[in-house]
């Protein structure tokens, strides 16, 4: 006899008393399907029917001459059929499981350091399909890049310097180790119509063999593994309305990557005449960058793509750097075989792509002021970033002070936002970390303040929440009111249209609007379907945001249309009207038919 798991069949209990019995599944539990037989009373009011269900085929059968086999077979049948679906439904449930802790298992299986970038950004994503299209072109790629290597760098090598006029490659070899691509983003928004830009989060370590030499001086070097780790943009412009769709292929870094060369014979390299001078770090930096903006690869897929224009783009726009000051630097000069601690003699390195100012060195001080001004051009917006480091310079190798980071970030953007009720609209302003994606502090302000305030507007800092007690953010806000075509009313439609009846019951109207010469689907205004009416009552209003000198050299579309059922053969326009809005007082509004 089982008792509830709470009893003992021993009074108080004891040594031999019960433990918990563990809960096993019903078979309504496994077979969510399935209905549990009913128990207690209720149990007998169902047993006539149950057994109806059972013997009913049975005198089927029977009736119909025809052997029990068929009930064996049709009970198998579901059998087979409900452990298939239980089956599929576990399969599922693990895939599922799988996916939701795929994520917490990178996590766990290594360091944050060495994630991939479509961990940490959400709109990263996986591109598993693109490494293994790459490791299968990979042969293909070697190629292209032994052409390029040949055709490309030899030639700008010997070009560079007298010395090297006789440099060559004598091998090339990649490695089979294909290049990896640890994510992919797309750019969507603010981004021009034909063109398509991905940046692309490469790494690439192999075993490679590359010799060279340089004939006239019996010099002789190579390399022997290659590690390239960077962000590279691929741009697929001009997009065209033909085979094979895209015009031309665009590829470089937007900044410098990480690169890691192991030379062989790099010694018997730097001896040469115009090369003693150089120095691995400086060869290294030579190299990445003829990879990085605005030096480009472009290769152009069909013979009409104006290849000059791609290659050489014109900038988008010039960045002021106004380098000014740092303070509480670390020192990095020792006396007495570091006895005694020092200060430093601090200089800064500012890159855009690939275009590097030097800032002059401010000798033994810890809160160098520079001010100093740099501009540098600007070719790919959104990408392109500033970056700032710091040394100390020193007379073998200069110290590294500080770089990419900053708990007094400076912005100084505009952004605009249409509100339509202040009185009750909120202004939410949060503060995030882009890498770890996690915020550093909100605010919230009620828009009706800024009515309050003089001139609509508000300068101050304001204090952030869910932060340090000290972290606020300087903002300056401002409400303007904006003129807009909302003057031109509601518009009605009645009976004074003679609308025309598309069948018996009349017509299913509506009114459509462009504010000419923009045709585009987004600048489309539409009212409701009026059903089966030819005097349709809208009584509804459409903004469009246009400036007041500029509406006076439009003019206001407006069509009334049936429009119909679904695959209905009833569409059609009912009525059309061009209103120039040159010659009406917006400003006072009008009505008419």
């Amino acid at each position: 006899m089982l008792l509830p798991p709470t009893e003992s069949p021993f009074p108080g209990g004891g040594p031999q008393s019960r433990a918990p019995l563990p809960a096993f599944p019903t078979a309504a539990q496994r077979w969510p399907w399935s209905r549990a037989q009913p128990e207690g009373p209720d149990a007998a009011a169902v047993r006539p029917a149950t057994s109806f269900v059972l013997i009913f085929p049975v005198y089927v059968l029977g009736y119909l001459g025809l052997s029990f086999s068929w009930v064996l077979i049709a009970l198998c049948g579901l059998f087979w059929i409900r452990r298939h679906r239980g089956g599929k439904s576990s399969r599922l449930g693990r895939a599922l499981a799988f996916l939701e802790d795929e994520e917490e298992a990178v996590r766990l299986s290594v360091s944050s350091a060495d994630l991939p970038a479509w961990v940490h950004f959400p709109d990263t994503e996986r591109a598993e399909w693109l490494n293994k299209t790459v490791k299968q072109m990979w042969p293909f790629i070697c190629q292209f890049i032994e052409k390029l290597f040949r055709e490309t760098i030899e030639p700008a090598v010997r070009g560079a310097n007298n010395h090297l006029s006789t440099f060559s490659f004598t091998k090339i070899d990649i490695g089979h180790q294909p290049l990896r691509i640890n994510g992919v983003k797309v750019y969507t928004e603010n981004v021009d119509k034909r063109q398509i830009i991905l940046d692309l989060q490469i790494s690439f370590v192999g075993n490679c063999e590359i010799d060279l030499e340089i004939k006239r001086y019996f010099c002789r070097a190579g390399v022997k593994s290659i590690q390239i780790h960077g962000t590279m943009r691929v741009i697929l412009e001009p997009l065209i309305g033909d085979m094979p769709l895209i015009g031309a292929l665009s590829l470089f870094f937007l900044r410098k990557p990480l690169l890691e060369i192991n030379w062989t014979g790099l010694t018997n390299l730097l001896d040469v005449p115009g090369l003693n001078g150089l120095s691995d770090t400086i060869i290294l930096d030579i190299i990445s960058n003829y990879l990085v903006l605005p030096n480009r690869i472009t290769v152009p897929l069909v013979s009409e793509v104006q290849i000059a224009q791609l290659r050489f783009p014109i900038p988008k726009g010039v960045l002021r750097i106004h380098f000014i000051e740092a303070q509480d630097l670390e020192g990095k000069d020792t006396y007495l075989k570091g006895i005694v601690k020092g200060k430093s003699d601090p200089y800064g390195i500012i890159r855009v792509g690939n275009q590097i100012f030097q800032s002059k060195v401010i000798k033994e001080n810890l809160n160098p002021k520079w001010n100093e001004v740099y501009e540098a051009l600007v070719y790919e917006h959104p990408g392109q970033e500033l970056e700032i480091e710091l040394f100390d310079e020193d007379p073998d190798k200069d110290d590294f002070l500080g770089r990419y980071k900053t708990n007094e970030p400076v912005w100084e953007e505009n952004f605009t936002f249409f509100v339509h009720n202040p009185k009750r609209q909120d202004l939410e302003v949060e503060v995030r970390d882009e890498q770890h994606q996690c915020s550093l502090g909100n605010f919230k302000l009620p828009l009706s303040q800024l009515l309050e305030s003089e001139d609509l507007t508000m300068h101050q800092r304001f204090h952030l929440s869910n932060s340090g007690p000290n972290s606020t953010i300087n903002m300056k806000i401002a409400l303007r009111v904006l003129y807009n075509l909302s003057h031109c009313k509601p518009l009605k439609a009645y009976s004074g249209l003679n609308l025309i009846a598309f069948s018996e019951e009349g017509s299913d109207p509506y009114v459509r609007m462009y504010l000419l010469p923009d045709k585009r689907r987004s600048g489309r205004r539409k009212t409701h379907v009026s059903k089966k009416t030819l005097n349709p009552v809208f009584d509804q209003m459409f903004d469009f945001s246009v400036s007041l000198p500029e509406v006076q050299r439009r003019t206001l579309d407006v069509a009334v249309k049936n429009s119909g059922g679904f695959l209905s053969k009833d569409k059609g326009l009912l009525g059309k009207l061009l209103i120039p809005l040159a010659s009406e007082e917006l400003a006072k509004g009008w009505t008419q038919w």
